[in-house]
């Protein structure tokens, strides 16, 4: 009996090392680390793109690139109760400026840790609209309060099983996403987890639309079980921020292309081509190997080497 439960343990340790296996990440980040960790507000629902074997079923599963979702909850001092600082301090020794984010990770549960771990992955910000600061502190202090608990592999699977109706198995027989239990559970997954935050505030996400007899609608809470992080991205109820890592409205790229700004294009001697014939006083015809090229000077050219305008062609006679 013992040997058949050792066993299962070996096989159960390979599976979740086999399913939380990274293979190295030789991408480009799409996403500017730096611009987006100074924007952060505590109550940030992040996503992320992961890269491993499991992030990969999920993409199957909820055919949706995002594959994991963390909460941000700032540094120590933006945690308004005393008491959950300190029990903060039991599962991580943080530092003051220390960026902290909440996590469910398959091997670990529900983890506290740096957002630096995901500097370089694909990163996007889903922000709760409009909700309040206590409400927020509330989010939070739900999610503080989950640290420990460890991750539901189960519910990954019969998640999988109910999106893809053509396995053998009915989609809700002997399935935990419709079980109900007394008490709170002792298993989650990021999203679940982080759906029950929100629900403490009747704060929605997805929420199910209902017309009542007089006509008035009425949103109904969904099953936090089948939260997906895509839907986080769906929500009409959450602001999606994006810090690429090339933005044209800060960087303006294009205006650091190398044009020469001394000089014009000619096809030959007097045919060239000026757009602001403003400024052609100030420039002398340069004969070279190819093409003409007349560079900004203090003094007028002379008269016979004089530029013309705007398309003009100039004819030797």
């Amino acid at each position: 009996m013992f040997r058949f439960a050792g066993f299962k343990n070996y096989l159960w340790d390979k599976w979740v090392h086999w399913l939380i296996y990274e293979p190295p990440n030789y991408k480009t980040p799409l996403t500017s680390f730096e611009r987006l960790r100074y924007e952060l507000r505590p109550g940030d629902v992040l996503l992320v793109e992961g890269r491993s074997n499991v992030a990969e079923i999920i993409k199957s599963i909820t055919q949706s690139m995002w594959t994991h979702s963390f909460f941000y909850i700032g540094r120590l001092h933006d945690i308004d109760d005393p008491m959950l600082r300190d029990h903060i301090q039991k599962y991580r020794h943080c530092m003051p400026e220390e960026q902290l984010i909440i996590e469910a990770i398959l091997g670990k549960g529900i983890i506290v840790t740096s957002i630096e771990d995901y500097a370089g992955e694909h990163l996007r910000i889903c922000r709760p609209r409009g909700i309040t600061r206590a409400d927020s502190q509330k989010v939070i202090n739900y999610a503080i309060n989950e640290l420990g608990k460890d991750y539901n592999v189960r519910q990954i699977m019969d998640l999988a099983r109910f999106m893809f109706p053509y396995w053998f198995l009915p989609r809700r027989w002997r399935s935990s996403l419709f079980e109900h239990n007394a008490g709170r559970p002792t298993k989650t997954v990021c999203s679940t987890m982080m759906a029950e935050a929100f629900a403490k505030v009747r704060f929605p996400i997805i929420p199910v639309l209902h017309q009542d007899e007089t006509g008035n609608l009425k949103l109904i809470r969904g099953n936090s079980k089948l939260m997906t992080p895509r839907d986080f991205d769906h929500s009409p109820y959450f602001d999606v921020i994006k810090y690429p890592i090339l933005d044209f409205d800060e960087l303006g790229v294009y205006r650091n292309l190398p044009w020469d700004q001394t000089s014009v294009h000619c096809n030959d001697i007097g045919d060239c081509f000026y757009s602001h014939p403003e400024e052609v006083e100030n420039l002398i015809p340069i004969k070279s190997a190819d093409t003409l090229h007349h560079q900004a000077t203090e003094s007028p050219p002379d008269a016979d080497d004089k530029v013309e305008p705007a398309g003009r062609k100039q004819s030797e006679q």
